[in-house]
């Protein structure tokens, strides 16, 4: 896939969006729509630009938060996903750090199995 390049399959529509993790292959955000409904998803990265262009308009925005407040390259930490409250609704990929910290979040904690209503 190409940077912004939407690709169909189906009904569903899916937009990359570079993002900043080294992992040997390049790093996506991904914007999914269908049926009229829009789902983005960080993947792991830090912070960039790109995440609230994949997630503007979306019903759902699932962002990784590896740690509460420590930063480390690649990766996203809560404390940094505050200062973008309004366009983050779920956090997934915590290390125990973020984990150990649950009732003190200010949006949805993913878990395995977990549902969402869009």
């Amino acid at each position: 896939m190409v940077k912004e390049e939407e690709t169909s399959l189906g009904a569903l529509s899916v937009v990359p969006f570079a993002v900043r993790h080294e992992s040997g292959a390049p790093a996506y955000s991904l914007r999914l729509e269908i049926a009229g409904r829009v789902l983005a998803y960080s993947g792991d990265t830090e912070w960039t630009e790109e995440l609230p262009r994949a997630a503007a308009y979306s019903d759902l925005f699932i962002c990784e938060a590896y740690f509460y407040e420590k930063r480390v390259a690649f990766h996203l930490d809560y404390r940094t996903l505050m200062e973008h409250r309004s366009e983050i609704r779920i956090v997934t990929h915590m290390s125990a750090d973020m984990l150990e910290r649950l009732t003190d979040l200010d949006v949805e904690a993913a878990s395995d199995g977990s549902g969402v209503e869009l």
